[in-house]
């Protein structure tokens, strides 16, 4: 068999994207198929589509929405890499950017001049996005000079905003009710965290306290994955995410260090000066390390740099204002808090490139066949 799909980049992330009237509504089957299509058993991915890394893993499946207000719904899948099986809980701030290119390139919004709003929902969280989208001149660009750190590759400019990102997952912005707190993990002493929920859930260390400069390269991260994964484990069921004794898992809350801005070199080279930016984050994806930031995490250490006496806030020397610069492996992205009542930023907003790769039709092979056994 074979399915229509669209490959695209948002951001730093690829994501194939498949029309909900070309795949199977039903989530198991769903599922089964996307592991097929992204040969999702093998940890290379080497028989399917799938580009055996956290950031190449992903899809989407887009439709109408009968939600008013909103054009596009899309579920969003992290298609595990050697595991045969497909993540649901999360969302992805870098494929939605790719949505919106692909909404109004496949015509399901209509082009409304030199910029055009797509009001995306997030099936998997219920989040509300808008992507708002170069169409300079009334048309669809296929091509663009739009940048983003991790990348020199240019892309159509996309203003990725999120609305009213607190709370979400768990319904609170602090799903523990502290803006900062010890975590004992493991038999080591305690590290200072703050638990945010804000476009994803997130457990922030304060790297100072981890003997750690939240500055680390993805060397020195890639040896601190078994231990932020513990980080992980121990953190999600103070955060409602996980019942005490219940099985573990990768996808949240996101974990990440925070640190004070220092000199370093990004990925590509690129020397970074610590006044260019305001705190440093480090971030894991699944289980390796985020060669920038995934968009959800980016959102939630804004909204901590606005809380009194957070991890991000205590780095700035109180709460931060509109902006908060992030210094990533990658380079610098800034993230804009506007709307903010009562500390809760109601609209945070990153820009963002895409482009569509590839229209494609995926061969799958069929239940029972000696490639699907």
């Amino acid at each position: 068999m074979h399915i229509p799909a669209t490959l695209v980049r948002g951001g730093t992330s690829k994501c194939w994207l498949f029309n909900q009237v070309e795949v199977p509504a039903d989530r198991g089957e769903l599922e089964r198929l996307l592991v097929a299509a992204y040969g999702a058993t093998d940890p290379v991915e080497l028989d399917g589509v799938g580009g055996a890394t956290p950031t190449t893993s992903k899809a989407a499946v887009v439709s109408a929405s009968p939600q008013p207000g909103v054009d596009v719904d899309y579920l969003f899948a992290q298609v595990g890499i050697g595991t045969g099986s497909v993540e649901w809980t999360s969302n992805c701030g870098n494929c939605a950017t790719g949505v919106a290119l692909y909404a109004v390139t496949k015509g399901m919004v209509p082009v409304t001049g030199d910029r055009t709003r797509v009001v995306m929902r997030n099936t998997n969280t219920g989040a509300v996005l808008e992507g708002v989208v170069d169409t300079t001149g009334g048309v669809v660009h296929h091509f663009g000079r739009q940048t983003v750190p991790g990348t020199r590759a240019g892309g159509v400019a996309v203003g990725l905003t999120f609305r009213d990102p607190a709370g979400g997952t768990t319904g609170l912005l602090l799903p523990t009710g502290q803006a900062a707190q010890d975590l004992r993990v493991g038999a080591a002493g305690p590290v200072r965290v703050s638990m945010v929920t804000a476009g994803a859930p997130v457990v922030l260390v304060d790297a100072a306290s981890a003997g750690r400069t939240g500055a680390e390269s993805l060397e020195r991260m890639s040896a601190d994955v078994p231990w932020l994964r513990t980080v992980r484990h121990t953190a999600a069921p103070l955060m409602g995410l996980r019942r005490p004794g219940g099985e573990p898992g990768d996808a949240v809350p996101k974990v990440g260090l925070v640190g004070p801005p220092v000199p370093y070199t990004t990925t590509l080279g690129e020397p970074i000066g610590a006044e260019d930016y305001d705190v440093s984050v480090r971030m894991l994806t699944m289980n390796a390390p985020h060669p920038a930031i995934g968009l959800t995490s980016a959102v939630a250490v804004a909204a901590a740099g606005l809380l009194e006496g957070s991890v991000v806030s205590r780095i700035t020397d109180g709460p931060t204002d509109e902006w908060l610069r992030l210094g990533t492996p990658a380079g610098v992205v800034a993230v804009r808090c506007t709307d903010v009542r009562d500390g809760l930023p109601h609209r945070v907003t990153v820009q963002r490139a895409a482009r569509l790769l590839a229209d494609a039709r995926i061969y799958v092979p069929e239940a029972g066949s000696p490639q699907a056994a």
